[in-house]
């Protein structure tokens, strides 16, 4: 949910970075939830969820245009480790679950506290510390617990723990970044020791994927109590994964030990050390030096350096990622959607994908990625995306836009910044995009740490009309961005608002029926488009790297949300 990096997503959650470096741009308070469903309402039980959450398309991924082929998975280890070190481009400010938003928390956070479900790394849901999840009726959803799970300080896991673990994603008082998806929630009870019911106040298909986001994980009410405002900062986290917080360096790295008391599968790694390293070259020498034996959100511009040092392998996988230009400010001279229309007519989006990506994305003019309507009827698919603009330049189009809006001249304000290459090249192609067609684009400079106060602070976002946002769905639907429209969502920074788009949201929030919610999502998405509410520019995968001493981390985003750590070991010899 936080889930988009700034260049990022977001991101919440989901979403809630730049396309290829590092923050995130997915803080999305009131989003609604959302995923795919096959079977009827009533009776349904997590399998069929899991069935029909078909995921991602099959196959291996190649686009006709793009320099890169995306791997369903890294191998299998073959072996243990007593540790392994992994990069990542910040420090996170918390790792309480309810604050859980970005990149760096939830890269490290999905090893150590659990969801009632889990995202897999094909992208599909299942089971996590619910054996299994049913609706009963379109307003009441039944979690049925594990067994014997224990949390890292010793304790059991009960239908206590689960209750006060989302009421403090429900209480606002807390500030919880996740709170939105419980916007439908009428009440959350004990039902049995191993039993939590979920009462909704409507129809939300959204609200049970996102119980295999952060939204959903679960950690001791005793332990969280015990610790009051250190919680998350400071001692365990009280949680049930397969890895318990260690010593926290701050500015320097965090470790993790694994948990013997794990109720799964035991991690293949003793400890797994997550160092910051904020400079994006300090990054890449990590990895080629073998001070970091791996990392996600590699440097794009780091790609050639990775894949001919034969340090390791470089992989790409699904990251149901669009890298966009975030619209934040529409009082201007962005307020007259033929402005932003010319602007997203102007840009040199192949340009970008080859010096901003390192030729790793596809041009898009669609704000979401075609693997989040995996789960949608033909019709749907082709209804949302069909009609949208075509991603080619057209500049002389594009000044006539701006001269017909009485526009020429106008001054706009991008933030930009040296987080990544992505961010700051895609800020000097709409400069230049703006320049072309008669607007004056002013860059401002914000420094890597302040960039993802973009996402988070109005006062961050003062002066500033746009900025690169690199938006990470959180579950496998359009409706976890499409919902960031909605009157008064989280990201909906420039206060869009229109009644029928609210009601379109709706809708599709309230369908549990694919056909129904993915026909209203495809509306949805052309509305979206016409409007210009951000300009789409590129589809960018996961990347991760991994020398020759360790395997079996996944390449898809499922890592954001999933105890990947685990499956981490020695590579074969």
């Amino acid at each position: 949910m936080p889930r988009s990096l700034p260049w990022s997503r977001a991101a919440r959650s989901s979403g809630h970075a730049p396309a290829g470096d590092g923050s995130t741009g997915r803080p999305s308070a009131a989003r609604p939830a959302a995923r795919r469903y096959a079977l009827p309402v009533a009776a349904l039980a997590v399998v069929g969820l899991v069935a029909s959450c078909s995921g991602p398309p099959k196959g291996d991924g190649s686009r006709k245009d793009a320099a890169f082929k995306l791997s369903a998975g890294t191998p299998a280890a073959a072996g243990e480790l007593d540790s392994f070190t992994w990069a990542v481009y910040a420090e996170p400010p918390t790792l309480d679950y309810i604050s859980a938003f970005d990149y760096p928390a939830n890269t490290i956070l999905s090893n150590v506290c659990e969801s009632l479900m889990r995202w897999t790394p094909q992208l599909t849901t299942a089971p996590g510390l619910a054996e299994k999840a049913t609706n009963p009726n379109d307003l009441t959803w039944v979690y049925d617990l594990r067994a014997g799970v224990r949390f890292h300080d010793g304790g059991t896991m009960t239908a206590d723990d689960v209750v006060y673990s989302l009421g403090r994603q429900m209480d606002p008082q807390n500030g919880a970044a996740w709170n939105s998806n419980f916007s439908n929630v009428e009440a959350i009870t004990k039902t049995g020791p191993l039993q939590v019911t979920v009462k909704l106040k409507q129809p939300d298909s959204q609200f049970p994927q996102y119980m295999a986001t952060a939204a959903g994980a679960v950690s001791s009410k005793a332990g969280v109590e015990k610790a009051g405002e250190d919680y998350g900062t400071t001692g365990s986290l009280d949680c049930t994964g397969p890895f318990k917080l260690g010593t926290w360096n701050k500015g320097q790295s965090i470790e993790l030990q694994r948990f013997d008391g794990y109720w799964g599968a035991k991690a293949k790694s003793a400890k797994a050390v997550f160092t910051f390293l904020t400079d994006a070259n300090a990054r890449t020498n990590a990895l080629l030096s073998g001070e970091a034996d791996g990392g996600y959100l590699i440097p794009t511009e780091s790609y050639d350096r990775l894949r001919a040092s034969g340090a390791g392998t470089l992989y790409f996988g699904e990251g149901l990622s669009t890298v966009n230009v975030n619209v934040t400010s529409m009082k201007g001279a962005l307020g007259d959607v033929r402005v932003r229309r010319a602007l997203s007519l102007a840009l040199d989006r192949r340009g970008f994908v080859q010096a901003g990506l390192g030729g790793a994305g596809t041009v898009t003019s669609s704000l979401t990625t075609k693997a989040v309507w995996a789960g949608a009827p033909a019709a749907a698919r082709a209804s949302a995306f069909d009609t949208l603009p075509s991603p080619e330049q057209n500049i002389e189009a594009a000044k006539r836009m701006v001269e017909e809006a009485g526009a020429t001249g106008k001054t706009l304000t991008m933030a930009t910044s040296s987080i990544g290459q992505d961010v700051s090249v895609l800020a000097t192609a709409v400069q230049d995009a703006g320049t072309r067609i008669g607007l004056k684009i002013e860059l401002k400079t914000i420094a890597p740490n302040a960039f993802t106060s973009l996402f988070t602070d109005p006062a961050a976002r003062e002066g500033i009309d746009m900025f690169p946002e690199t938006y990470y769905d959180s579950i496998t639907d359009p409706m976890d961005l499409l919902s960031n429209f909605q009157t008064g969502a989280y990201q909906n920074y420039a206060g869009y608002s229109d009644a029928s788009y609210d009601a379109l949201t709706d809708k599709a929030r309230s369908a549990y029926d694919p056909a129904k919610r993915f026909s209203a999502a495809a509306e949805l998405q052309k509305k979206a488009s016409d409007q210009v509410l951000w300009i789409p520019v590129a589809e960018w995968p996961t990347a991760v790297f991994l020398n020759k001493r360790i395997t079996g981390a996944p390449t898809t985003i499922s890592y954001l949300y999933s105890p990947w750590a685990a499956g981490v070991g020695a590579a074969a010899r």
